[in-house]
Order: structure tokens, then sequence, then C-alpha cells
């Protein structure tokens, strides 16, 4: 096919409005650059304030300004059980590094103490939120 004397290239994944779309057989969203989004913001921030910071302030941050960069958008994505994982991880693998553990029962118990949702709890919220506006219009 050609645009104005120019072929069309064909492409594995195309981004739109932020969302990355990937060819599929059903409608697929990539949470690659999400999730590398997130990473270099959240390596940004601590980054900046290491070890000099509260915990607090530190999840304070991460929560104000790299949990929206991750889940942007995914209120429209059909998510299986293991993306929502994989997004749970990056969260989990943040919470490693901050509080140098391994274990995971220090994390979630940390994760607990300073109220900080997982993505797995937050979609479901989002999706619940986008739904009722879109059946309002």
């Amino acid at each position: 096919m050609c645009l104005s004397g120019v072929p069309i290239a064909w492409a594995n994944e195309v981004r739109y409005l932020g969302i990355f779309i990937v060819k599929s057989q059903t409608f697929k969203c990539s949470l690659d650059h999400a999730k590398h989004s997130f990473y270099r913001a959240a390596n940004a921030i601590f980054g900046k304030v290491g070890r000099v910071a509260s915990e607090k302030v530190t999840l304070h941050l991460i929560k104000s300004k790299c949990i929206p960069v991750l889940l942007y958008g995914l209120e429209v994505c059909p998510l299986n059980k293991s993306q929502i994982a994989s997004l749970d991880f990056v969260i989990n693998r943040f919470f490693i590094k901050l509080f140098n553990t391994n274990s995971m029962q220090i994390i979630k118990a940390c994760q607990s103490y300073f109220s900080f949702e997982l993505p797995s709890v937050l979609i479901p919220i989002r999706v619940n939120k986008f739904t009722a506006r879109t059946n309002v219009i």
C-alpha cells in the first residue's frame, strides 16, 4: 500500500495516545514501555534522594510521580493475570531495592505499613471509574 507515493511500513506495534498496541489476533497492549518509563522515573527519584530522604518521603514521591506513569491508559487495555502480576513485580522490585531485602514477607509488611497499593488493586478501581464515566455519556 502507498500513501502519496510513499510505502507504508509494517510494524509489530504502534503507539497511540501513549499506549502501545501490539500486533495480535485480539486487541492487546504492550506493557514494556510503561515498565521502562516507571523504572526510569523511579531511578531518577531514587538517584536524587537516595538514602538521604526517609522511606515515607521516597514512597510518596513514587506513588505520586511514578505510579501514574506505570498505569497510564491501562484502563482501556484488556490485561490478563500474568500482565497484572508483571506490573506488581515492578513495584515489588522497587521495594526490594528501597528496603534492601529479598524477603517477600518483609516487602508485603512494608507495603501494608505504608498503605502502598499494588497495580493489581489499583487497576480494577481505575477500570471501574473509567467504565462509570463512559456509561454516563
